[in-house]
């Protein structure tokens, strides 16, 4: 006899960790949680769709660890320290295998971060996974989009592009190197560095429609400008190796799903960002700066659409 939603409920139920904070998770209506006082709640939630945020074919461990990946990117941003996630799952069938391997890779990111699953729902529909993840931050301490100012300079964590060469591979129909593949199942949240540049950092989002795009939401937030230099956007070995100099600044430029973190900082501020990334060891790169006006400039690529866009 196939498994049915409650049989799929009790097999995550049985594998979840918990935590001191969680008076009531998964059982009943609604869970119960207890916020450490003096701080705020940070609360995001994002959808991934098979085709649409992932390969069909893609590794269900993949997508679980994706899947929580992708919040716990935006807490990062947000400088907020990852606590609680609920998981919404639709499957087309009642799939105890995928729902097995989808766990593998879901809680393995969450015992990083250490992050209890205290609800969520499962349903009968296309492949489709919403997460809604909550984080600490304490009181006026978060980073957001609207604190860049005139004269900060403009950085970048890791490497761009790695995740939208995957996707072009795929697309394509050709080998998709390693790497590359690696970059676009299983991002790195980089909730270090989010919680280290609370004090640092103007103003923060996580790259996940594109670089241009993104960072356009800071300047709009901001009412500000930011100029970019092409040559000095961080690309791995691997992106150097499977594309030309020109293709590979378009995927830098405007693919999405790195899930790194672009951020602006006071020049005052340069040793400190660099001091940090030495700590986390994380390249983190100066690759521009916010000026008066508006929009993202960057020489040569200023004609380029932006970025994803779902209804676009």
């Amino acid at each position: 006899m196939s498994e049915g939603e409650f049989d799929l409920i009790a097999r995550i139920r049985r594998r979840i960790a918990a935590r001191d904070d969680v008076a009531l998770g998964i059982g009943d209506d609604c869970a119960l949680l207890a916020p450490p006082p003096g701080i705020q709640l940070a609360v995001t939630m994002d959808t991934l769709n098979a085709g649409v945020h992932f390969p069909p074919e893609t590794a269900p461990a993949d997508i679980g660890w994706k899947a929580l990946a992708v919040n716990l990117s935006d807490l990062a941003a947000m400088g907020a320290q990852p606590a609680w996630c609920t998981l919404s799952l639709t499957l087309p069938h009642a799939d105890a295998a995928f729902v097995d391997g989808f766990c593998d890779g879901f809680l393995a990111l969450a015992a990083q971060h250490d992050v209890a699953l205290v609800g969520g729902d499962t349903t009968r529909g296309p492949l489709s996974v919403s997460i809604a993840a909550h984080g600490f931050v304490p009181a006026g301490a978060a980073l957001r989009r609207d604190g860049a100012r005139v004269g900060d300079e403009v950085w970048v964590s890791g490497t761009l592009g790695d995740a939208a060469g995957a996707l072009a591979q795929w697309q394509a129909g050709t080998a998709i190197a390693p790497p590359l593949r690696a970059r676009l199942d299983r991002p790195t949240p980089r909730v270090a560095l989010g919680l280290a540049l609370r004090g640092i950092a103007s103003a923060c989002i996580d790259i996940s429609d594109g670089l241009l795009a993104d960072l356009a939401h800071i300047c709009r937030a901001s009412g500000v400008g930011a100029e970019l230099e092409a040559d000095t956007l961080p690309a791995s070995d691997a992106l150097r190796g499977a594309f030309a100099a020109d293709a590979r600044r378009v995927l830098q430029a405007t693919g999405g799903d790195d899930y790194e973190l672009c951020f602006t900082a006071a020049a005052a501020q340069r040793e400190a960002v660099q001091a940090l990334g030495a700590r986390l060891e994380l390249p983190l790169t100066r690759i521009g700066r916010i000026v008066a006006g508006s929009g993202v400039h960057c020489a040569g690529l200023d004609d380029l659409a932006p970025g994803y866009q779902h209804f676009a």
